[in-house]
């Protein structure tokens, strides 16, 4: 008879060997799921002691129905599928998983990078369609003494920043939440956000999405940027207007996109941005290599084992039990 039971809700993985292996010795039987609604995440989840969560909807009124659970663990770093207050209000921390792919995000950022400024996608196709230039898709910039603007300064931010120097690339960023020390001591100057949309040659996103930053990539701040820059974004898809971007790409008004997520998910078929020469789109997959899809099972299963090991939490990010 198991003492524990672990409900996951939902997962993308080939398997949960890694969760089983860390947590089947403290006793804990699994409920496995692919839930898509509320209720179902109800049903599953009633009688969990723990609950590990990747996209379903954790809602208020699943949570309502929870009995017995301790802890919310989402794989991965945004919780917005999660409602932080009705656990707060349930007692039950909400952890995530912030340290699994910091450096295959910020590969995958330089990456989207390079190919949007050096228009990578579009040269590699007229080559296919036997056109070889030698200046091709004019006019295509430099990237010495560019500068590379920072929209959040956390972990992934830093790596980015760490990448981007050897590339030549003056940094500037914003972060209210970060000590100016910290910004200085890793050579980036901090910035308001005005300064840098209007500064930024390259603009990164690495924020989280919460009210305060849903959709603050809007109409008004495309007008605030450079004509000739850059957007990208490998963080939250909420954080861009969706219908903001394809405007200000069509109107001239940034010179390319290049995202990795989006507001809605997966894109449209017929949605424009899949149609622009100045925009690449790919699926949401900066976190992953094989080794990070590993990380981040067994950082996940690691918190519940440290709560019912009597050890302290790691992540928590909804402040329950802190």
């Amino acid at each position: 008879m198991s003492k524990y039971l672990a409900a996951v809700t939902d997962f993308g993985f080939p398997d949960l060997e890694q969760e089983k292996r860390l947590l089947q010795p403290l006793g804990f039987a699994f409920a496995e799921g692919q839930c898509k609604t509320a209720s179902e995440v109800a049903a599953l989840c009633r009688d969990a002691d723990a609950v590990l969560t990747q996209w379903a909807p954790v809602t208020a009124e699943a949570i309502e129905s929870f009995e017995k659970c301790r802890v919310i663990v989402r794989y991965g770093i945004g919780v917005d599928n999660v409602d932080l207050e009705a656990a707060r209000r349930k007692n039950i921390p909400v952890v995530n998983v912030p340290d699994y792919a910091i450096e295959e995000v910020a590969d995958h950022t330089l990456s989207l990078m390079l190919a949007i400024v050096r228009k990578i996608p579009q040269v590699a196709q007229r080559v296919r369609d036997g056109i070889w230039e030698i200046s091709p898709c004019r006019p295509m910039i430099g990237l010495q003494d560019k500068t590379i603007g920072l929209a959040g300064f956390g972990n992934i931010a830093r790596a980015v920043l760490k990448r981007a120097a050897a590339f030549g690339l003056k940094a500037i960023a914003y972060d209210p939440y970060v000590d100016e020390s910290v910004f200085a001591g890793l050579a980036a100057e901090k910035v308001d956000w005005e300064t840098l949309l209007a500064r930024s040659d390259i603009l990164s996103v690495h924020m989280p999405l919460t009210p305060a930053t849903k959709r603050i990539l809007n109409a008004d701040a495309f007008d605030r940027m450079k004509p000739a820059s850059f957007l990208v974004n490998t963080s939250r898809g909420g954080t861009v207007d969706t219908g903001a971007l394809i405007e200000a790409l069509r109107d001239g008004r940034i010179a390319g996109a290049a995202v990795d997520v989006l507001e809605q998910e997966p894109i449209a078929p017929d949605s424009p941005l899949l149609k622009m020469d100045n925009c690449i789109v790919t699926s949401h997959c900066a976190w992953y290599s094989e080794s990070s899809l590993l990380r981040l099972q067994e950082y996940a299963a690691l918190e519940i084992k440290r709560l019912f090991s009597g050890e302290p939490l790691h992540h928590v990010v909804n402040g329950v039990g802190q």
